[in-house]
């Protein structure tokens, strides 16, 4: 008897029945081949039913389509649509914190306030660069804070809007006109 790859030795190959590799079973074969056609006959089913009418994005052309395959896709659109941050390596993470701290620093109410975000980047720096590195080498280096808070006010008072001088009040006359109304 010739040996089938598909069997372990020993074991005889029927002949006539089709067999799945999977399971060995003559059933499941039989299922596997009549899947597709139950498949179509359901889709055929919901067309006539109308479940496919007016689906979101019918008749407007499909995304990507002409755009090379990319396996994380669905990773990446993820992250877009729940807006997640705080997953890179620390020193990328640092980096973009790094770039984004003059604009957080603008949002600070108060002087205290900017000094708190300048020594918390700081910290954050300082125990990145005591760490086993994570990804890339980390370049970003802590903050001169007495620095980023005089620029953080050049910032504040180029921000604030220049009143306009107030017009001089006019002096009060005191007169006998006045003395019969009560102003004095």
């Amino acid at each position: 008897m010739p040996e089938n790859e598909d069997w372990p030795q020993g074991r005889p190959e029927r002949t006539g029945t089709a067999r799945d590799r999977r399971t060995g079973s003559a059933a499941a074969a039989a299922r596997i081949q009549q899947q597709a056609t139950w498949v179509d006959l359901q889709v055929q089913r919901a067309i006539k039913r109308g479940d496919f009418d007016h689906l979101p994005g019918a008749g407007k052309p499909i995304a990507d389509l002409d755009r090379e395959h990319d396996p994380d896709w669905w990773l990446k659109r993820l992250i877009a649509r729940e807006q997640i941050t705080g997953v890179l390596p620390p020193s990328l993470q640092l980096r973009k914190d790094d770039a984004e701290l003059d604009a957080l620093l603008d949002k600070a109410p108060s002087e205290d306030a900017a000094r708190e975000l300048i020594e918390d980047f700081n910290k954050r720096v300082i125990a990145a660069r005591y760490s086993l590195p994570e990804g890339p080498p980390l370049i970003t280096m802590p903050r001169d804070v007495d620095e980023s808070l005089g620029a953080w006010r050049l910032r504040r008072a180029a921000r604030r809007p220049v009143r306009a001088p107030r017009p001089p009040v006019p002096p009060r006359r005191s007169g006998w006109f006045s003395h019969l109304f009560g102003r004095r």
